[in-house]
C-alpha cells in the first residue's frame, strides 16, 4: 500500500531508535518494537504497536540510528478492506493500512486516530492522527 501524505503539517514529533540496517522511506507508518524506544516499519500483524509516522526518510547502513517520527497531524491514509466509519477510532492494520479500531485496541497501543470520513475496502481516508475525541 502506499504511504500516508501529510495534510496538515503535525506539531508533535518524538525520536525513536532504529536499526542502522533498515530503510524506511519517508511517511511510512511504524510500529513500536522491543524495548527502548525502538520504532520499524508496519507489518502485515494486526494490532501492532503505534509508534508515528516517519517524518524523515532512513537510507539502510548509513550510520544513523535514529529517526523523527510524526505523533499527530491530519493524514491521508489507506483503509483496510473491511472499511471505516466516520468519526470512528481507527488502528493499525498492517502495512500503511488503518482498520476500524476494537475496544481492545484503545488498551493496547495499536490506535492510530480519529478517522475525518468514511472509507470503504482499499480507499484512501482522511485520518486525524493522535486524537481519538
Amino acid at each position: 500500500m502506499a504511504v500516508p501524505v501529510c495534510i496538515e503539517t503535525p506539531t508533535r514529533f518524538a525520536r525513536f531508535k532504529v536499526a542502522d540496517a533498515t530503510a524506511i522511506p519517508l511517511s511510512t507508518m511504524l510500529k513500536l518494537s522491543g524495548a527502548d524506544l525502538y520504532a520499524e516499519a508496519t507489518t502485515n500483524v494486526d494490532g501492532e504497536l503505534f509508534a508515528g509516522i516517519a517524518w524523515e526518510e532512513k537510507t539502510a547502513n548509513d550510520g544513523v540510528g535514529e529517526i523523527v517520527v510524526a505523533k499527530n497531524g491530519v493524514w491521508d491514509i489507506t483503509s483496510d478492506v473491511a472499511g471505516v466509519s466516520s468519526g470512528g477510532i481507527v488502528a493499525l492494520s498492517g502495512a500503511n493500512i488503518v482498520r476500524q479500531a476494537a475496544a481492545a485496541d484503545l488498551l493496547n497501543g495499536s490506535v492510530v486516530g480519529k478517522a475525518l470520513e468514511a472509507g470503504t475496502s482499499g480507499e484512501v481516508i482522511r485520518v486525524l492522527v493522535g486524537e481519538v475525541i
